[in-house]
């Protein structure tokens, strides 16, 4: 099936250079979800406020809402208006292997898009872009990250943070005890019981886990950046006629504004469970990524 570009959204789509009627793949997701009459989403249960489990255990959040979007347009596009929505939970060891292994067809989560990543994995346009910093319990004296050297420390396993943590503490001989958390919950819950010092992370997951916490007012976040992460829906690599789809929709709620009330909806109004509001405006870099939607950004 061809799927066509529509005009004003090819003009404003910077990632994709032309618009193709077939694709050589490894994969072809479009054939597999008309044949199978789904598609499967990757979710996550503790990346707040992107893809999280909600009071009844149901996975919501940003990133959700967005691929929801995307299967509305798979639906217009293949003219399947009952096509199913499966439901897989992938932690940030296994979301890539769950793409490969063909487990899951899209993740919605809080992935970074890097180059590295792209040689395995491919990524829609930046969904939001956020930084690395640390958390860590406010009555600990700390200055900075000096502070933790022969000290244990945390991220979580699998993300790009182990990465920029490790260089950290190799640039600076800080020799701290590197833990690694199989989620984000297990990684601040090392945190809340003193196992380590600080939990290294994207400030906006830090922002969420602190105020989905019991006593949020005993944490605190760091203010210096230590990176700069654009967050993207990933997939599998080399299935441009699927890649195109993702994109076009997804550029599509950016360009018509439909991501603003998304964003007020997940960062500056009450969620769920607790109905805290995380009360983060939307940053300068991603309101410039908006007028311009790429797949590849600072990196």
């Amino acid at each position: 099936m061809k799927v066509s570009c529509p005009p004003r959204h090819a003009a404003i789509l910077f990632v994709a250079a032309t618009c193709v009627s077939s694709a050589a793949l490894a994969l072809d997701t479009l054939k597999k979800i008309r044949d199978s009459g789904a598609i499967t989403l990757g979710y996550r249960e503790s990346s707040v406020p992107f893809s999280f489990l909600d009071a009844s255990k149901q996975p919501v959040g940003y990133s959700m809402d967005l691929c929801y979007k995307v299967v509305g347009a798979l639906k217009r596009e293949l003219k399947m208006p009952g096509l199913a929505v499966k439901l897989q939970p992938v932690t940030p060891a296994n979301r890539i292997p769950s793409l490969l292994e063909n487990k899951i067809d899209l993740e919605c989560g809080s992935t970074t898009n890097n180059a590295e990543r792209r040689k395995q994995v491919a990524f829609t346009v930046s969904t939001y872009i956020a930084g690395a910093k640390y958390l860590y319990k406010g009555n600990a004296p700390v200055k900075g990250v000096d502070d933790f050297a022969k000290k244990p420390v945390v991220t979580t396993q699998g993300t790009t943070t182990e990465k920029i943590l490790r260089g950290i503490d190799t640039q600076n001989s800080l020799h701290m005890e590197i833990l690694l958390g199989k989620d984000h919950a297990e990684s601040f819950g090392m945190v809340a019981s003193g196992k380590a010092r600080a939990f290294f992370m994207d400030d906006i997951l830090l922002y969420g886990l602190r105020a989905e916490s019991p006593a949020p007012q005993d944490y605190e976040v760091s203010t210096k950046l230590l990176s700069i992460e654009p967050l993207s829906l990933m997939m599998r690599n080399d299935d441009p006629a699927f890649k195109r789809l993702v994109d076009l929709e997804v550029t599509r709620v950016i360009m018509d504004g439909e991501i603003y009330p998304l964003y007020k909806k997940w960062f500056q109004s009450p969620i769920p469970p607790k109905n805290i509001n995380l009360n983060v405006p939307m940053n300068f870099l991603l309101r410039d990524s908006f007028k311009a939607p790429s797949d590849q950004l600072f990196n």
